[in-house]
């Protein structure tokens, strides 16, 4: 593991990333997803695609990376290009799962691979749409511990600021950029994925106009079982 610090907005950040392959001449970034860390893609890319150097990087406010300012997606994409600036890198490839595939697509990168990413904002269940209302209602009695009763699973045990980047990110409609994007894109999909469903990848593949979609057995985290079928469709695709 090594850091990098880097300066935005006058704040410090300290990066964690790791590289694999670091002497192949082209690069593949791979970011990771909300709640989760570099390790869990180290876990199903690192034995794969051995003509690439890869890069795992911990994001803002994620695994060993710090974190104490409210972010956005648009930060978060200008911090990790400035990361692979100080690097020296352009990668060919940017592969992103869930939050990731936004800030994936941010950078436009020549190749874009994005697993189950989100940016289509989707229809809330009866359930989560009373939640919500119920919330709304409470919060202005000063009821304790109103946050920790009805804050999604992902944004628990969060510091504020990563509460409000988090706020600012859940429900962002991504469709624009996806549509504007330029880069030549793969899509990976879990069927059974119903964090980001299946139909949110269909419409994300449309609206990129140089696109391939593959729908995979799964739910949000297939690609750990579909890693070597991945990269195979990566290799040929970007060969």
């Amino acid at each position: 593991m090594a850091v990098k610090e880097i300066e935005y907005k006058n704040k410090i950040f300290k990066l964690s990333y790791d590289m694999v392959n670091p002497t192949k001449k082209d690069s593949l970034l791979v970011l990771h997803g909300w709640g989760s860390n570099k390790e869990i893609m180290k876990q199903a890319f690192s034995k794969e695609l051995k003509e690439y150097k890869h890069i795992y990087l911990d994001m803002p406010g994620f695994g060993a990376s710090s974190n104490d300012m409210i972010l956005t997606t648009k930060d978060y994409s200008q911090i990790v290009k400035q990361f692979l600036d100080t690097l020296k890198v352009e990668p060919k490839i940017v592969m992103g799962h869930s939050f990731g595939g936004k800030v994936a697509t941010l950078l436009k990168s020549p190749y874009l691979v994005l697993l189950s990413s989100a940016g289509v904002v989707t229809v809330k269940p009866w359930s989560i749409k009373i939640k919500i209302a119920t919330f709304k209602l409470l919060k202005p009695l000063g009821f304790s511990k109103i946050r920790e009763l009805f804050i999604s699973p992902d944004a628990k045990h969060m510091s504020h600021e990563m509460y409000e980047t988090f706020k600012n990110v859940v429900d962002e409609d991504f469709e624009s950029e996806f549509a504007h994007s330029t880069s030549r894109a793969l899509c990976f999909w879990g069927i059974d994925d119903t964090a980001t469903p299946l139909y949110t990848g269909e419409k994300i593949a449309k609206l990129i106009s140089n696109s391939k979609f593959y729908p995979l057995e799964g739910d949000h985290f297939f690609f750990l079982k579909h890693a070597k079928f991945i990269a195979k469709e990566i290799s040929t695709y970007t060969s």
